[in-house]
């Protein structure tokens, strides 16, 4: 119980860190793991170690999937591809489901896009909609605020549910199938649904508005200087899409698993000799190779350069500039993800994890239910989705020693839909919200919150569910 207490001290000093005293996120996350390091009585020399191997194991991988993400989305967005996708679903749908076509395409934008990223990107765009159309702003804003942070939570190749199931030991394919499946009636009843509850509950947001204060500099698209529909949508789909060829392959050709190198160890002349074997067959090579998220980032960015850059004929300097651009805005981003990892590896190597799972072995509710309730507080308490979720992974990783990888598939939406719930004051994207679309904080607690919290509540349902038949 001392351990807990530790780390309940070190969770509220963190609050005080970030919140009271306005010191960086980065630098409060390394601080309290340090904190809690010592609180938890571990040797000092270990603590820079698992500090160092915190941050190095998650943005490993990390690194690469979340740059080269953000990278394709500036280019998308840079060529008019982002606007071609919008304005194309919104004339498909028309006026009366134009609802249903910014959700939708919010949800696809936000495959590919982060939830900030594609927040501005979205917005002047929806904008223009919203007064075209004569209707509220935030009318529309809820189904793409819902389209947006259900992908953020739910779907590689955002850097939550990558880091989660490196964490868990799922396959990020076999996660986002789970998650496409999760995501679709979350976002359906998260966006126009829960608008008809809102424009009732909060009709003092739902005012039309000509003009909002939070626009910078809009660039205008005409629609014929932007690339096709059909190759912004391939283009911004490209990861996704290679990464389900690969689950879809390994459904029908090895029962589900992921292909992967196997590693085998044994003596010889009295030394240990690792030896790696991968697969024979050269489809299953190709197979592993695009089902690897990096693998599928690259893959997707040389694409993005052709289709967004030279076939736009842009030139180099151009296309630098926007990857140089779109580097610069996630680079605190990535640091405060590796602060979270840092701790979390503090809490494993200090042992709280396991005490965690040992106080939670024996009960009755589902390990799903329990790492959806633990990421919920660590959420509420810390603010960022991301922070929480990997320090919740850190926690139930013990959970998952006898687990199959579809539970730990399940278990990674799990704990992507707690990461989501309850967003408030301790959030930027609660004042994200709030400055976007003009109102104040009543309302955003009471549109924004809420629109989290429903998210939460309705992915946590739709993985209990698919639970009863997916083992």
């Amino acid at each position: 119980m001392i351990d807990l207490l530790v780390l309940l001290i070190g969770v509220l000093i963190l609050l005080l860190m970030i919140i009271k005293f306005k010191i960086n996120t980065f630098v409060s996350l390394i601080v309290v793991a340090v904190l809690v390091g010592l609180g938890l009585g571990m040797p000092l020399g270990q603590i820079p170690v698992s500090i160092q191997n915190g941050i190095g194991g998650s943005l490993g991988e990390l690194a690469i999937v979340f740059g080269f993400g953000a990278m394709l989305g500036r280019l998308i967005a840079d060529a008019g591809g982002a606007y071609r996708i919008s304005k194309t679903l919104i004339n498909s749908f028309g006026k009366k489901r134009i609802q249903w076509a910014i959700m939708v395409a919010s949800f696809i934008i936000g495959i590919a896009l982060f939830f900030e990223v594609g927040m501005v990107l979205l917005i002047p765009i929806v904008f223009a909609v919203a007064l075209e159309a004569s209707v509220p702003l935030i009318y529309l804003g809820i189904p793409m605020a819902a389209g947006l942070s259900v992908t953020h939570g739910f779907l590689p190749p955002h850097p939550a549910p990558i880091a989660i199931a490196g964490v868990l030991g799922a396959n990020p394919g076999t996660v986002l199938l789970y998650g496409i499946i999760a995501a679709i009636p979350t976002v359906i009843i998260a966006g126009p649904v829960f608008t008809k509850i809102a424009r009732k509950w909060v009709p003092e947001a739902f005012v039309v508005k000509n003009k909002l204060s939070a626009f910078g500099e809009i660039k205008e698209w005409k629609l014929e200087e932007t690339p096709g529909f059909g190759i912004s949508i391939l283009t911004a789909l490209m990861p996704v899409i290679l990464m389900a060829i690969s689950t879809v392959y390994s459904i029908a050709a090895n029962d589900g698993k992921p292909f992967a190198a196997v590693t085998t160890s044994a003596m010889k002349a009295g030394k240990v000799v690792t030896t790696t074997t991968y697969p024979s067959s050269i489809v299953e090579n190709v197979m592993m190779f695009i089902g690897n998220p990096v693998s599928a980032m690259i893959i997707s960015l040389l694409f993005t350069l052709v289709t967004m850059g030279w076939m736009r004929r842009k030139k180099n300097s151009e296309i630098a500039s926007s990857i140089a651009d779109s580097v610069k805005s996630i680079a605190m981003l990535l640091l405060v993800i590796g602060g979270g990892a840092a701790l979390k590896q503090i809490l494993i190597d200090g042992g709280i994890s396991v005490q965690i799972a040992n106080m939670f072995k024996d009960s009755p509710l589902s390990p799903l239910l329990l790492a959806w309730i633990i990421t919920v507080i660590l959420r509420v308490a810390l603010g960022s989705a991301t922070v929480a979720a990997l320090t919740a992974a850190g926690l139930v990783q013990p959970m998952l020693a006898t687990a199959s990888p579809n539970t730990a598939a399940l278990m990674v939406l799990a704990i992507g839909a707690g990461s989501i719930a309850a967003s408030h004051v301790n959030d930027a994207g609660f004042w994200m919200f709030k400055e976007y679309f003009d109102l104040d904080v009543k309302q955003t607690l009471k549109t924004w919150t809420v629109l989290e919290t429903i998210i939460a509540v309705v992915g946590l349902g739709m993985v209990m569910l698919m639970s009863i038949w997916i083992h």
